[in-house]
C-alpha cells in the first residue's frame, strides 16, 4: 500500500512536512486530535493515516540522511517500536526506508496489538526489516536512533524496558544527536508539556509530528524534549490551516495557537515621514523602591528602544538617579510627581515593593483611563487586595481595553490562590483561568511562555531560551509591551508581539554566541529594535 501512485490518498499529502515556528498554527490537544482521526478515518481507506505517518517520517529521515556530512548519513537507523500505534508508526517508517536501500533495523520489546499496527508489523516483515525484541548493548553503530514507543495518550509512566530506553535515547540526544521523535517524544504529556508521572522521557533532537502540532511541544520540559518540531499534515489540512476562531463553544475545546507575527504585524504602527514623537506615544514606568531602581530603568531603556515616542520613570525610592547617562532621553521623577494622567500607558511593578504608598499607586494606577500592564510587585499587591484586584477586572468595562498582566509561575500562583506547582501541571489551563478570572491580558511567563485572552484565546510563544534565566529581563519585557500599547497596540497583539520579539532577542544573541551563560538583561533591547525595524520596517522592493 505505501507504493501507491500520486494520485492515491497515501501518496503526495504524507510529503508535506511544515516547519511551524514561524507560523500562527493550530495546537490540538489529544481529544482534538482524536477527534480528527475518527473523522478521517472513516472517509479513507484502512491504514491509510499510518502509512501516510510512516511515509512522511520516511522522507523526513531521507532528506536528513541525504544532506547530513556525518557519518550518520552512512550508518543504518535504528527504531524503538512500542506495543501501540506509534510503534506501527515505526514499522512503516522502516519498512519505507528499507525499500528505498537504507540499513534498518527495529528493536521491539513487546509486540504490536492495535490492527493498525498489526498491518504495519507484517509490512516491516514483508520487507525484510530486521526486528529483535531486545536493545542492543551500545547505539555505536547506528546513526539515527528514533524513538516510536508511545505517542499521544501515555497514561502512566514509563517504566520496565520502555523507560531504560527513554533513558538511553535521551542520553544519546545529548552526546551525538541524531535521535527522532514520532509525533510526541515518548513519555511526555502532549498537552501540557510535563513528563507523565514524573517518569523518564525521550529527549529527541528533532520531532515530526502527526496531523497539527500540539501544545506540549511548546512548553514545560516539551521544548527540550521535542527538539525541532516540523509537522505532518498526512492530509488533514484542518491541523495546520484551520483559524482559531475567538468565539470557540468553550474555553476548554478552543485550540491555542502557536505564536507568530502572524498575529500582530498588521497592528505594528507604520512609520511614516509626517509622523512625530506624539504619534507613538508617551509611557510612564512606575516602580523601583528604595534599593531597586535599576528595574524600572531596565524596563524603560527597552521602551525607549521599542519605539515609544517618550518614556517616564517614576521611582518610588529615595535613592533614585537623576538621569539615566546612557539614555538621558528619560524623563526620570518620584512617582507622586508623575502625571500619570496625560500617559498613553502605564507600566506598573518593576521593583515596586510592598508598601502602603505602592499599594496606593496601583489604585491609582488602575483607576486611569489608558491601558495599563502590571508586572512583579504589582501583581503580588492584587494577590492580596480584592479591591485592587476587582479593579483589575473592572478596568476593560470602565474603559473599554484590558489590562496586561506579566507574571511568572510564582506570581500566578498567588493570584489564582494555589501553589506553582498546580500552575506548572496545566500551564495553558493557568493562563486561561487568570484571564478569566481578572478580565485581562495574561502573559504567564516561563519555557513556552502562555498568552491567554479573556474570551479564551491563548498562544503559546515558540521563542526564547535559557539565556532569559536571569535577573531583569522581565522587566525587559514589561517596558516592551508597555512601548506597544503606547504606540495604541490592542493589549492582545502587544502582549503577542512583546514576548515573541522578547524571546527571538535572546535566541538572535545565543546564536551570535552571546549566550545562553552570562547574557545580562540589558542586552536584549538593542537587538529587539534590530529585530523590529528588520521584521515590520524594512524597505519594501
Amino acid at each position: 500500500m505505501t507504493d501507491a501512485t500520486p494520485t492515491s490518498p497515501l501518496a503526495l499529502p504524507a510529503l508535506t512536512l511544515v516547519n511551524p515556528h514561524d507560523r500562527a498554527v493550530p495546537l490540538l490537544t489529544v481529544a482534538q486530535l482524536r477527534a480528527a482521526e475518527t473523522t478521517a478515518q472513516a472517509a479513507l481507506p484502512a491504514h491509510t493515516l499510518m502509512a501516510r505517518a510512516g511515509a512522511a517520517t520516511a522522507h523526513f529521515l531521507r532528506e536528513q540522511i541525504a544532506h547530513a556530512p556525518s557519518p550518520a548519513s552512512v550508518k543504518p537507523v535504528w527504531f524503538a517500536a512500542g506495543p501501540g500505534n506509534n510503534g506501527g508508526d515505526a514499522l512503516v517508517t522502516a519498512a519505507e526506508l528499507k525499500r528505498a536501500g537504507i540499513v534498518v533495523e527495529v528493536c521491539m520489546p513487546l509486540e504490536v496489538k492495535p490492527a493498525d499496527a498489526r498491518w504495519a508489523l507484517a509490512e516491516a516483515r514483508a520487507a525484510g526489516v530486521p526486528i529483535t525484541a531486545a536493545p542492543p548493548e551500545s547505539f555505536d553503530a547506528y546513526g539515527w536512533l528514533v524513538d516510536g514507543l508511545f505517542g499521544i495518550g501515555l497514561a502512566r509512566a514509563l517504566d520496565g524496558v520502555f523507560g531504560v530506553l527513554a533513558q538511553r535515547l535521551a542520553a544519546r540526544a545529548r552526546s551525538q544527536g541524531h535521535v527522532l521523535a514520532l509525533d510526541v517524544p515518548s513519555g511526555l504529556d502532549s498537552d501540557t508539556g510535563n513528563l507523565v508521572g514524573d517518569g523518564p522521557a525521550v529527549h529527541a533532537t528533532h520531532t515530526v509530528t502527526f496531523i497539527a502540532a500540539k501544545p506540549g511541544l511548546y512548553t514545560g520540559a516539551g521544548r527540550d524534549c521535542a527538539g525541532a518540531v516540523s509537522v505532518a499534515p498526512i492530509g488533514l489540512k484542518a491541523g495546520i490551516d484551520t483559524p482559531i476562531e475567538a468565539s470557540a463553544t468553550t474555553q476548554s475545546t478552543q485550540s491555542a495557537q502557536l505564536n507568530a507575527p502572524a498575529l500582530f504585524g498588521a497592528a505594528m504602527p507604520a512609520r511614516d515621514f509626517a509622523t512625530h514623537k506624539g504619534s507613538f506615544g508617551t509611557l510612564a514606568v512606575v516602580g523601583g523602591d528604595t534599593g531597586m531602581c535599576g528595574a524600572p530603568i531596565l524596563a524603560a531603556r527597552a521602551a525607549l528602544l521599542a519605539g515609544a515616542g517618550k518614556v517616564h520613570v517614576g521611582f518610588l525610592g529615595n535613592d533614585a538617579p537623576p538621569y539615566d547617562a546612557p539614555h538621558p532621553e528619560l524623563m526620570l521623577h518620584a512617582a507622586g510627581k508623575l502625571a500619570l494622567d496625560t500617559m498613553s500607558a502605564v507600566a506598573a511593578g518593576c521593583g515596586m515593593g510592598a508598601s502602603a504608598s505602592a499599594r496606593q499607586l496601583v489604585d491609582r494606577i488602575l483607576q486611569l483611563d489608558v491601558p495599563v500592564l502590571l508586572d512583579a510587585d504589582a501583581l503580588n499587591l492584587v494577590a492580596r487586595d480584592d479591591v485592587l484586584a476587582g479593579r483589575v477586572a473592572e478596568h476593560v468595562r470602565v474603559h473599554g481595553a484590558p489590562c496586561v498582566l506579566t507574571p511568572h509561575p510564582l506570581e500566578a500562583a498567588r493570584l489564582l490562590g494555589t501553589d506553582t506547582p498546580a500552575v506548572q501541571r496545566d500551564r495553558l489551563a493557568a493562563a486561561r483561568a487568570l484571564a478569566a478570572r481578572y478580565a485581562a491580558v495574561v502573559v504567564l511567563k516561563g519555557s513556552g511562555t502562555a498568552i491567554a485572552a479573556p474570551d479564551g484565546r491563548v498562544a503559546v510563544n515558540p521563542t526564547g531560551n535559557a539565556a532569559l534565566a536571569t535577573g531583569g529581563t522581565g522587566d525587559v519585557l514589561g517596558g516592551l509591551i508597555g512601548a506597544l500599547l503606547a504606540q495604541r497596540l490592542p493589549p492582545w497583539e502587544a502582549a503577542l508581539a512583546g514576548v515573541y520579539l522578547h524571546g527571538l532577542a535572546a535566541d538572535t544573541l545565543v546564536a551570535q554566541g552571546e549566550g545562553p551563560v552570562g547574557l545580562a538583561a540589558g542586552e536584549l533591547a538593542p537587538v529587539i529594535r534590530r529585530l523590529m525595524n528588520r521584521l515590520f520596517y524594512a524597505a519594501k522592493d
